[in-house]
């Protein structure tokens, strides 16, 4: 079992930067492939970002690339996204997830129904 805490959200101006952290629970954290969704009002939750378990291979929705950045320190329990740029249209609650991964170190899973593990949410709104 993992219990997942995000913490970092917030209210920003458009053009600025936030980071989010989520803090994972758990002696395994290294084998898990973790990634990012959010969810906007009315819309589904999309993949944001994600790291496979090794660190190897980072994935980014292509609403973000080249503004957000996925990181992971897995001697603190630790993923974090670092949003830069952002925009309105980034306003949304940013969820961290986490599943198992493969024995393949560098696979990123980026659909929402194969994560077992969710947090509780983080909104972040951005203000023109």
């Amino acid at each position: 079992q993992v219990q997942l805490v995000e913490s970092g959200g917030g209210l920003v101006q458009a053009g600025g930067s936030l980071r989010l952290s989520c803090a994972a629970s758990g002696r395994t954290f290294s084998t898990y492939v973790m990634s990012w969704f959010r969810q906007a009002p009315g819309k589904e939750r999309e993949f944001v970002a994600g790291t496979s378990r090794s660190g190897i291979t980072t994935k980014y929705g292509d609403s973000v690339k080249g503004r957000f950045t996925i990181s992971r320190d897995d001697a603190k329990n630790t993923v974090y996204l670092q949003m830069n740029s952002l925009k309105r249209e980034d306003t949304a609650v940013y969820y961290c997830a986490a599943d198992l991964g493969p024995i393949n170190p560098g696979v990123v899973y980026t659909s929402i129904r194969v994560y077992a593990y969710w947090g509780q949410g983080a909104q972040v709104t951005v203000s023109s």
